[in-house]
């Protein structure tokens, strides 16, 4: 039956009749009539965050830890605007979002109202589509179409821009079953040819290397279980972007590590030396390829990707696919099986004996002496103190964001939250509120750096208000340690503001919002302090002090090729020691 109501109960039905459970937001005038209908239901739980920019992250971490899309709710004007920063983090890195936003009256458009911006047009190149919504009878259907999509082919994030007299009026109402998507219907399965020439390759292969990204998390459960299935029955190694960590096992036995500017030694040299190069849901990004014409140059490559955007974007693919991974995985598995699941055995073997070799130069090697925690020990410390619990782990951007993805190993999907493309300094704390709303008997850790960590610290408020318990783990250095770093490397030692007189006593802080502070400084007792954070049942802020100036190494220096990283001085012993205590191999 069709139902007759007003625009604002339409919104909160649709979100209903989607199976959205919450929803992340912030009030103002031009959706208060919104407001009135979540106040009159108890379906759909609304967290209220302290700044719209807060919002988006807290809904990319519920969606990235899901599966399912995050739903933001904001006002017009600022509102909207504080939401551009999370809707491009979240299009760069492929997260699922609808972004509800209002509007001045249809009336009032571009008349400069108060409050007034122009969402649809600042919002269209940071979305995937956008709409602006004049008609109440035409609300329903495109909210469903939003989140139709927002889910579909390659995810990201969209936005629907609701006029208050729209939100006012009343029209019928349309169930999602009478909603219109076939006019979007991405491709799922892959070219059936083109998939058997690849499988034709991998059984000629002497040195293949599977390289995955965040692709096979979106694609689901599924995508990375039969990756698993593939990679453990051909023996072939596997590397991952950072936006893939999860996707197969840390604990794997084919397992090197994470690729790209401060990914692995043994994983980049593959990279470069293979001679077939299958990239599974990753998108070349310049911070895997390095400079692009020495980038994996004696190789076959295949791009198996939903977007068919990004095939031969960046680089020419020999076996270009386009489709779902979880489908074109699932062909694939089929294919090579029908064909004998043949591979060269010894020729892999010898392979394998090349990548042992690599794996010598322990490139992560670090010396914790003395009295000053080193980051890397930090977060050491924090993988075996924490690796049994239900962990979900976020990150801010930044030194500590490498660390974290170099020394915290994923054995799941959907258990790593970073903001990857975009590099979005305040994402972690944020998003790890919408990590702890998903779950909430989880061990949520974001792990952050002080600089970071203070553009978005007011959700202090939020994660105190809802009573939930995400650890902040502050490595502090005092200093914008990436920037830092750049600064010795590449500026002649020239650290031109990039470090800050003026911090909080984090301890202090974290009293004062009614939540936990903990500061340590001594290695000794460091074990202790982390499960002491563990062990609290509400948020805490964890200030460790931290070696000011040490550097994140592996690094790819800018403009070099996979096989020119710079290592730390614990990891080789090479003599050419450059100047920022790098070993250059």
């Amino acid at each position: 039956m069709t139902r007759q109501m007003t625009g604002a109960k339409m919104v909160v039905q649709a979100l209903k009749d989607q199976g959205v459970d919450v929803v992340f937001g912030y009030p103002g005038g031009a959706v208060l009539p919104i407001y009135d209908e979540i106040f009159q239901q108890n379906d759909i739980r609304h967290i209220l965050v302290r700044h719209e920019q807060g919002a988006v992250h807290a809904a990319e971490g519920y969606a990235r830890s899901t599966g399912k899309p995050g739903v933001v709710l904001v006002t017009s004007g600022p509102g909207a605007t504080n939401a551009v920063t999370g809707l491009t983090d979240a299009l760069m890195d492929s997260i699922p979002l609808i972004v509800l936003t209002g509007q001045v009256p249809t009336f009032m458009i571009g008349s400069d109202a108060f409050q007034e911006a122009d969402t649809v047009g600042i919002t269209r190149p940071c979305t995937k589509h956008n709409w602006l919504v004049k008609e109440t009878e035409r609300l329903a259907q495109t909210i469903h179409e939003a989140f139709h999509v927002a889910t579909s082919g390659r995810p990201g994030p969209v936005l629907v821009d609701i006029p208050k007299d729209v939100q006012f009026a009343s029209a019928k109402y349309l169930e999602p079953a009478q909603t219109k998507t076939s006019h979007y219907q991405p491709q799922t399965n892959g070219d059936i040819d083109t998939i058997t020439e690849l499988v034709e390759a991998l059984e000629q292969a002497e040195r293949p290397v599977f390289y995955t990204g965040g692709g096979v998390i979106n694609s689901g459960d599924e995508a990375s279980a039969l990756l698993r299935e593939l990679v453990d029955a051909t023996g072939i190694p596997i590397t991952s972007t950072l936006m893939g960590l999860g996707c197969y096992p840390a604990s794997g036995k084919n397992w090197l590590g994470m690729l790209g500017m401060h990914g692995l030694y043994e994983a980049n040299m593959a990279m470069h030396d293979c001679d077939l190069m299958i990239n599974i849901g990753a998108r070349f990004d310049d911070r895997i390829t390095g400079r692009l014409d020495a980038f994996s140059p004696g190789s076959q490559r295949a791009h198996i990707d939903i977007d068919p955007s990004s095939i031969n974007k960046v680089i020419r693919t020999d076996f270009p696919i386009v489709g779902d991974v979880k489908e074109v995985l699932r062909q694939m598995l089929s294919v090579w099986k029908d064909r004998g699941a043949k591979v060269k055995r010894e020729a892999i073997q010898n392979w394998w004996g090349r990548i042992e070799e690599w794996k010598k130069i322990n490139c992560l090697a670090f010396t914790q002496t003395g009295k000053t925690i080193k980051p890397q020990h930090a977060v050491h410390r924090l993988e075996e103190l924490t690796k049994g619990h239900d962990r979900y782990i976020c990150t801010e951007v930044g030194q500590h964001q490498m660390w974290a993805a170099q020394y915290l190993g994923f054995e799941h999907p959907n258990r790593w939250m970073t903001s990857g493309g975009l590099g979005t300094m305040g994402y972690g704390f944020p998003a790890s509120i919408g990590v702890q709303v998903a779950h909430p008997e989880a061990l949520v850790i974001n792990v952050a750096g002080e600089a970071s960590w203070l553009m978005n610290m007011q959700e202090m408020g939020t994660a105190v208000q809802y009573r939930l318990p995400v650890k902040q783990f502050i490595l502090n250095n005092e200093r914008l340690g990436m920037v830092r770093q750049w600064q010795e490397l590449l500026h002649g030692e020239r650290y031109s503001h990039s470090w800050s007189d003026a911090l909080p006593d984090f301890v202090k802080l974290a009293e004062a919002f009614g939540a936990k502070g903990i500061q340590c400084s001594d290695p000794a007792d460091l074990d202790d302090a982390i499960m002491e954070m563990v062990n609290y049942d509400g948020p805490v802020i964890f200030d460790c002090l931290v070696e000011k100036h040490e550097n994140c190494f592996p690094m790819i220096p800018s403009g070099k090729a996979h096989n020119e990283m710079l290592l730390g001085e614990n990891a080789s012993t090479a003599d050419a020691i450059d100047a920022g205590g790098g070993v250059l191999v």
